[in-house]
């Protein structure tokens, strides 16, 4: 399947070259003129790696790489003039992926591109299976084991677990595991939360939720 590219630049000259380049390379490309447009076009579909100018009109890429890394995991690769330390460095503050100053060799960055879309690629797969302490949870297969033992979990217990590995240390209320797990208005008492709580914490057979009084629970962060 063709990875499908986000290009994030004013400079219609850049744009143009790096368009015919990486669909000869066999990649599906979307242009975007400016920062604020770029937004837009990100909402619209689903991209494997966006291309992104740091100087643009109406929203610099620093703020666009920062909005996409407010909602998404996709991979970012700075594209600009700017060379100096603390660009670069304010750069992968924002959880930039790579940084690549003007001019650069169009063959390099196909490399790079290449080199992002594989180590996201392995990220993804290590991703697959959660572990904290002796739990894994293989969220592919809908399976949990414990130390090596498997686990039966129903559909909603896999869910709540799976949401508290995924978010290490943040603390969950009743309201909202309803809302993400049962994602719609519930109608009836928040304790059936407490309920799928205990089910877990005696099926698992290890003190893994943290309850916090008066607020909800949560998995701690390991050390």
């Amino acid at each position: 399947m063709q990875k499908h590219i986000l290009i994030i630049e004013d400079e219609q000259s850049i744009q143009n070259i790096l368009k015919a380049f990486l669909e000869d390379a066999r990649y599906n490309v979307t242009l975007a003129d400016d920062g604020m447009a770029g937004i837009a076009a990100f909402h619209k579909a689903t991209y494997d790696l966006v291309l992104l100018d740091i100087m643009m009109p109406k929203m610099d890429g620093y703020t666009v790489c920062e909005m996409i890394r407010n909602e998404s995991a996709t991979p970012v690769i700075l594209l600009t003039a700017l060379d100096d330390e603390d660009s670069q460095m304010k750069g992968f503050d924002l959880l930039a992926d790579d940084y690549i100053t003007k001019p650069f060799s169009m063959p390099l960055l196909l490399r790079r591109i290449e080199a992002v879309l594989r180590r996201t690629q392995s990220t993804e797969i290590n991703r697959d299976v959660l572990s904290y302490h002796q739990i894994q949870l293989d969220t592919k297969r809908y399976q949990v084991f414990v130390s090596g033992q498997e686990v039966a979990l129903t559909a909603r217990e896999f869910e709540i677990l799976h949401l508290f590995m995924e978010n290490p240390g943040r603390v969950f209320t009743r309201e909202q595991l309803l809302d993400i797990i049962w994602n719609y208005d519930f109608v009836g008492d928040d304790k059936i939360i407490n309920t799928h709580i205990k089910n877990i914490r005696k099926k698992l057979g290890v003190d893994c939720i943290e309850t916090i009084r008066g607020v909800g629970y949560r998995i701690e962060k390991e050390n």
